[in-house]
């Protein structure tokens, strides 16, 4: 990552100082949002304060487009997210999707395959442009009147291919988290990219080459924007790719491990407002 000066320092923030930034893009789920999922009044005001800047603000998260609607309305001037771990950019002020990133189902019945026979006892649900289905063992986070239920094989099998296959998610009941990530990889890494943002053994499989870093990357690419004018925050293992590709990077204080060892720079917990601690700094600095 860039190397960069430090500002004198806040309270559990520390400060770099890039090149100014032309865009932020941060994780939700334990970086941006508080722990019950709501967005606090310091942090919807730095975020309208970049915007007002000049500062795009990009949502880049593990979660659904279903998922968004926590901080649609806190997006004044684009509205675009990158959602599914990169799989898909929607447009969350018109309720549309931009581009999709599939996992090609062949590559998912592989994963699937490898991962019953190292780890009896995972299951599986699907997660596609139109929606979110599941196997009959499978227990949702966020149970859905509408979802299929169906054998796993079944719902890879999309009728007509117009649904593109964002992520195969795979759930254990007992296992360690980070056992069972570092399991998938070893037995299934040759065939999707595979990662977790879940306190819980929850998986994430999307398509070979599929990261938050690199639909970012695609996304800064149409913009003219180098990799250089961007801060990211982030505070899990699916947000590693985009922590090393941005030219500087935050880990929040309640940061994964891994997470915390990756990144330069640190900032103050999500329950403490620690992104929006950041670009208020960073606005007063361009001042």
């Amino acid at each position: 990552m860039t190397s960069a000066t430090e500002l004198p320092q806040t309270t559990g923030v520390r400060i770099a100082t890039p090149i100014p930034p032309r865009l932020i893009a941060t994780d939700l789920d334990g970086t941006l949002l508080r722990d019950d999922k709501t967005v606090s009044a310091r942090t919807i005001a730095a975020l309208a304060a970049a915007e007002a800047a000049g500062i795009e603000v990009f949502f880049v998260t593990g979660r659904p487009a279903r998922w968004m609607s926590v901080v649609a309305e806190h997006t004044a001037r684009h509205g675009m997210a990158i959602v599914a771990n990169g799989a898909a950019v929607y447009d969350l002020h018109r309720d549309r999707l931009l581009a999709a990133y599939p996992l090609d189902a062949r590559d998912a019945l592989q994963v699937l395959e490898a991962l019953r026979a190292a780890v009896p006892g995972t299951t599986f649900a699907v997660e596609r442009t139109g929606g979110f289905a599941y196997d009959p063992e499978y227990v949702p986070y966020d149970p859905d009147v509408e979802a299929v239920v169906a054998p796993v094989e079944e719902l890879l099998a999309d009728a007509g291919g117009h649904q593109p296959l964002l992520k195969l998610l795979a759930k254990h009941p007992a296992i360690d988290p980070d056992v069972f990530l570092e399991t998938a990889r070893a037995v299934a890494g040759e065939y999707a990219e595979i990662t977790r943002s879940s306190p819980s053994a929850l998986l994430e499989i999307s398509g070979t080459g599929v990261s938050k870093a690199t639909t970012l990357a695609r996304c800064c690419a149409e913009r003219g924007i180098t990799a250089e004018e961007v801060v990211a925050f982030g505070d899990m293992p699916n947000d590693l790719e985009m922590l090393s590709w941005a030219g500087t990077s935050y880990a929040v204080a309640n940061a994964h491990p891994d997470v915390l060892a990756a990144t330069t720079h640190r900032t103050a917990a999500n329950e403490e407002d620690g992104v929006a601690a950041v670009i208020e700094r960073i606005l007063a600095k361009a001042l």
